[in-house]
């Protein structure tokens, strides 16, 4: 493909963003100066392939800097790293975050997903609109725009706004119950706000996996040690590798990541697996709809997060870490990325742990929209973020190519709590199949939105009685549980245990651990089509039945929705419920799994179309 043909060459700026991450370039083949050996010497080969995985650091930092990718940019990217241009064509315009089309500095990104449709986002987005015109470039305003947004992971805070001003001086902010004469103010030149400081809603005694947050300096690795870090880490080197998997296993840790998979079976997986090296990916890109517990612990205590992939790195083998934080989560990212460069200066990071003699170090990536653990691999790698088939597993082949272990940030977090208590005492939480605490995001209409603590088997009733309960003189119409790809249960199924076999005894599951509570205020059909729309989006395309199948779930849906009382309505029912058996049956990954999962409950629960 000939991208120059619709582009001029890269601008100063744009070279100066690709060279940020790559280095000066050193010859003509490299896109640099010529010298007089380029002219009986090729540079590149391999070498310069083998550079394939920083496509996406250099993308986000040509972003960064002008706001947007050009044809120009792009080909120099090419050049550099030795990307054909149709492959790189086809990265950059598979992920939302990056603009392919010019747009103005500022760019204002408005959540209207179903937690902060709940808190007047559509309010705001009309008023934004009434002021600037249309989301998007044509509805730009004195150097400013603004776009809808799917979830921001902000929501026990929406409405919420992403700000993001390109240039030298990229920077990035957010506003949280956001009122549009503040957002309006913004977009007309005036100063940001300052973010409200997120507290944890619970009493510090019942707090295990939170205890840290908000009582520590995030960013200070001497508070952190005060506070007992590295203690699980010191625990660990005297059990060793197979002594800290045996912890897990005895303890049943199972996946806070949605899919529960035993832990300690995983992690044994990997360790077992001759070969090498090994890696070990942290899955921190939480873009479910209503999920956020991720970023109050990246926020709230990084260090945490750090001692705890190494730990697992040294009891399964692995020598490089990434952690995949999702581009929404600028602070999050932040304060992860000081916290592996104090550890690293502190010595428990690098070619020599803590003295141990094992190299170890971690990488902080910035996602661009991954859903699918494999998919996090292929956007790792510079690839578009489409999942893989399995088998192969992560742990046979995963990141290029080699063992993997994955991860999620909250499962990692449960490590640390065994190992400083035990897995006995650990164990004796919770229920027997489902054992410790578990964190569960609550938003939507309750009075004290955030994340809670609880043991594993507390019933629903209990958790949405911590979060306030519903406001005065309103009544409960559903609850959305584990998220877009979970179910909605009814005032009759509160007394559920919050436990993996609880749920999946009424046909339910704890997914990503987000909660969204909807009271008789609340416009079911909209909220519906707001989550058929967000698996529509996510679709990565690679597959037929979750390509076509969450495109026509959408356009069913809305004749189902506005056909009460019409002839063809049981019909188009019906076609729904066979479109969500193919989707689940032959779907390559869990998000075509799950699309059609909320949408068939409410149909079920809560007799939608009725």
């Amino acid at each position: 493909m000939q991208i120059r043909a619709t582009g001029g060459p890269a601008t100063a700026e744009e070279m100066q963003a690709v060279d940020s991450v790559l280095g000066q370039p050193h010859s003509l083949w490299e896109g640099g100066e010529r010298a007089p050996s380029d002219d009986h010497l090729a540079r590149g080969g391999r070498e310069t392939r083998s550079q394939r995985h920083l496509l996406l650091p250099v993308l986000h930092s040509i972003q960064d800097r002008v706001g947007w990718v050009s044809r120009g940019g792009l080909e120099y990217a090419c050049r550099r790293l030795s990307v054909p241009p149709a492959e790189a064509y086809g990265v950059v315009t598979f992920y939302d975050r990056f603009a392919t089309d010019k747009r103005p500095p500022l760019a204002v990104h408005v959540c209207d997903d179903v937690a902060c449709k709940c808190a007047g986002a559509d309010e705001l987005c009309a008023a934004l609109e009434s002021a600037f015109g249309p989301s998007g470039p044509s509805g730009s305003h004195s150097g400013a725009a603004w776009y809808r947004s799917p979830c921001l992971g902000l929501c026990d805070q929406a409405p919420a706004v992403l700000m993001e001003r390109s240039g030298m001086g990229h920077v990035e902010g957010r506003i949280t119950h956001a009122e549009p004469e503040v957002v309006r103010g913004v977009l007309d030149g005036g100063e940001w706000p300052q973010a409200e400081a997120v507290g944890i809603p619970q009493p510090r005694s019942e707090l295990r996996l939170l205890r840290r947050a908000g009582e520590i300096d995030p960013e200070s690795f001497d508070s952190y040690r005060a506070a007992g870090g590295y203690s699980a880490f010191r625990r660990a080197l005297e059990l060793g590798p197979e002594g800290v998997i045996r912890e897990l296993t005895d303890a049943k840790l199972l996946g806070r990541g949605g899919a529960a998979f035993p832990t300690g079976r995983k992690w044994d997986a990997v360790a077992r697996t001759p070969a090498r090296p090994h890696h070990l990916v942290t899955n921190a890109d939480e873009s479910e709809p209503g999920t956020f517990k991720d970023r109050v612990l990246m926020e709230g205590d990084p260090f945490a997060i750090v001692e705890a992939m190494t730990i697992a790195a040294l009891a399964t083998g692995c020598e490089r870490g990434y952690l995949y934080v999702r581009t929404e989560y600028p602070l999050a990212r932040h304060r992860i990325e000081n916290a592996v460069g104090q550890a690293r200066a502190h010595g428990f990071l690098g070619d020599d742990v803590a003295g141990t003699g094992a190299h170890f170090d971690i990488e902080v990536r910035r996602g661009a929209g991954a859903y699918e653990e494999t998919a996090l691999f292929n956007s790792i790698e510079g690839k578009r973020g489409e999942p893989r088939n399995k088998p192969p597993f992560p742990v046979q082949a995963g990141l290029f190519g080699k063992p993997t272990l994955v991860n999620n940030v909250e499962t990692l977090m449960n490590v640390l709590e065994i190992l400083n208590g035990g897995a006995a005492a650990y164990a004796a939480t919770g229920t027997a199949d489902s054992t410790g605490t578990r964190l569960f995001c609550m938003s939507g209409h309750v009075r004290a939105p955030g994340v809670y603590e609880v043991p594993m088997g507390t019933t629903l009733r209990a958790l949405i009685a911590m979060a306030g309960g519903l406001h005065e003189g309103r009544e409960l119409q559903a609850v959305l549980l584990g998220g877009a790809a979970g179910s909605f249960v009814t005032e009759k199924q509160l007394d559920v245990p919050l436990s993996f076999e609880g749920t999946r005894a009424i046909g339910a599951t704890l997914g990503s651990g987000a909660v969204i509570v909807l009271d008789d205020t609340a416009d079911l059909n909209q909220i519906l089509l707001r989550i058929a729309r967000f698996f529509k989006h996510e679709s990565c395309g690679q597959c037929v039945p979750c390509r076509v199948g969450t495109q026509r779930q959408e356009e069913i849906l809305q004749r189902v929705l506005a056909s009460r009382g019409t002839n063809g309505r049981e019909g188009d029912i019906a076609l729904l419920g066979e479109i969500a058996q193919a989707m689940r049956d032959a779907s390559i990954c869990g998000l075509g799994q799950t699309a059609a999962s909320a949408i068939q409950s409410a149909f079920v629960q809560l007799g939608v179309g009725r």
